[in-house]
């Protein structure tokens, strides 16, 4: 089990720390849980959907890297599959407030980038501010997303989002978690291709500026994350922070980042550039090459 988990598991049932314990200990645990183990775990601890979610969420939050705030908030997306994800904010010293990530983006970011393609529920320590609301209002769950808090009923997003503005209102047609791929063709080293890839599935509607970020880290694994664009526009989740949250939920957050590509579409009216360099220059890396795409 990583150590970042020891405190929290001492504070769950012994019904479920002992149908969990096996799971943490599995030498790929990366943050999310399959179908069938959620099963087993239900058949452990009789808990229902809501309830397990609920008791899985200081395991979410263990997850969190807050070194500005000190303040942990952990997610649980739940996707149509049957799949769970965790999320958890992440916070960056030495990078501007702008860069941070919310627990509710970094839930479904993580969904999506292993594959999810709805959701059906999530899970949030505490109750969600304006800025999560309007970027879940992407999803292509719409307002129907169920959204549960501790000590409060399940509501819809559409209750904490009345009179919602999104995407639909600008007629777009593909949403968040809708599986696409705007075809550009990978070539390259091993980190240059995963960095194409993402751009490739980028939900990027309004600018068109598809972008991904690939990242290798000191033992040689790599992960790439796809840009997320919002109706509001400043919600929007940048392909860097993708590429974050899914090292942190492999459980390599502390592992320092030797390599990046950053790959984006050469016509588009903005740039990922500036913020992902200086961003990976705060957390200690200047190795960063640009690629641009253009479509075969």
């Amino acid at each position: 089990m990583h150590p970042r988990f020891h405190s929290a598991f001492t504070t769950l049932t012994p019904d479920l720390q002992h149908a969990l314990e096996p799971m943490l200990n599995a030498g790929d645990f990366s943050a999310s849980f399959s179908a069938s183990q959620i099963a087993a775990l239900q058949q452990h601890t009789a808990l229902d959907d809501d309830a397990l979610a609920l008791a899985l969420l200081p395991l979410a939050a263990a997850c969190a890297v807050a070194p500005l705030s000190n303040f942990n908030v952990g997610a649980v997306a739940r996707g149509v599959s049957g799949s769970w994800y965790f999320g958890a904010n992440m916070e960056f010293v030495g990078a501007t407030m702008q860069q941070t990530v919310h627990a509710e983006q970094s839930a479904i970011t993580h969904a999506w980038l292993k594959g999810e393609t709805a959701l059906a529920a999530i899970t949030v320590n505490y109750s969600p501010c304006g800025h999560c609301r309007q970027f879940m209002n992407e999803l292509n769950s719409g307002t129907q997303l169920r959204i549960c808090l501790p000590e409060r009923a399940p509501a819809t997003l559409a209750d904490y989002l009345p009179h919602a503005f999104g995407p639909r209102d600008l007629a777009i047609d593909t949403l968040l978690l809708d599986p696409i791929d705007h075809g550009y063709l990978a070539s390259g080293d091993a980190l240059e291709q995963q960095a194409i890839a993402a751009a490739s599935r980028s939900h990027a509607p309004y600018s068109q500026a598809h972008s991904g970020v690939a990242l290798e880290i000191a033992d040689g694994q790599i992960f790439a994350g796809r840009y997320a664009e919002n109706a509001a526009f400043n919600p929007s989740l940048p392909p860097l922070q993708a590429a974050l949250i899914l090292r942190n939920m492999h459980n390599a957050s502390a592992e320092p980042v030797v390599r990046a590509v950053l790959a984006e579409s050469t016509s588009a009216k903005l740039s990922q550039r500036s913020a992902t360099e200086a961003t990976l220059k705060a957390l200690g890396c200047e190795n960063v090459r640009t690629i641009s795409l253009q479509h075969a």
